[in-house]
């Protein structure tokens, strides 16, 4: 996997190691990137819940543009090594909590509640993102209600399934990578988002150079 990097903010250019084998999913700076610039100023001053840290990335990219604070959720010792490692390169160590543990038990026993962002991105074609999802929705204090959940899959892993809290409003293509943006619903949703009937966009591939 190429070098990580964190692209923007307080922590511009720091490389950031990353987690030998398959135990985890990556993202690439590029997506990492459209992510970033999808949320914009939205990340500024809010609580992450990042459920696959992996090598912390998304979180560690999330407090270099102003993020208030990130809890690191993996199984893996090496992945919970990694993220405090790139933490202390990052001088983020203050701001966030890393815990080795399973991320389906944390959902339904949460230390906290009230998130502003959660993040799902488990290792691949093991449907860990859809279980996650329904403790999610089973639990929707999880999320404030303006928050948001984003789940990172390759496209193939998708499927359709319903949930009684949450509704997706947007979804981004880059090559292999898919995000898919969750957030619970509005009485006035279909109303204030135009893009179709059913208030979900379309599939959008966005081309990176």
């Amino acid at each position: 996997m190429a070098t990580l990097r964190v692209i923007s903010g307080s922590a511009k250019g720091k490389r950031l190691k990353t987690v030998p084998g398959d135990s985890t999913r990556p993202i690439t700076d590029q997506v990492k990137e459209a992510l970033f610039n999808i949320l914009a100023d939205e990340v500024r001053d809010i609580d992450i819940l990042d459920l696959f840290g992996g090598t912390g990335a998304v979180g560690i990219e999330a407090l270099s543009r102003g993020a208030k604070s990130v809890f690191f959720l993996d199984t893996s010792h090496q992945a919970i090594k990694v993220i405090k490692e790139n933490l202390e390169i990052t001088r983020f160590s203050s701001m966030a909590t890393v815990l080795r543990g399973d991320a389906f038990g944390y959902l339904q026993n949460p230390s906290r509640l009230g998130y502003d962002l959660i993040y799902v991105a488990p290792p691949q074609y093991k449907d860990m993102w859809a279980k996650a999802m329904r403790l999610i929705d089973a639990k929707p204090e999880l999320l404030n209600d303006e928050g948001q959940i984003i789940v990172q899959i390759n496209p193939i892993e998708w499927f359709e399934q319903s949930y009684d809290n949450f509704i997706e409003f947007d979804r981004r293509k880059y090559g292999d990578t898919e995000l898919i943006f969750f957030e619970k619903p509005f009485e006035d949703f279909e109303e204030n988002r135009p893009e179709n009937q059913s208030g979900v966009r379309p599939v959008e591939n966005d081309i990176l150079n």
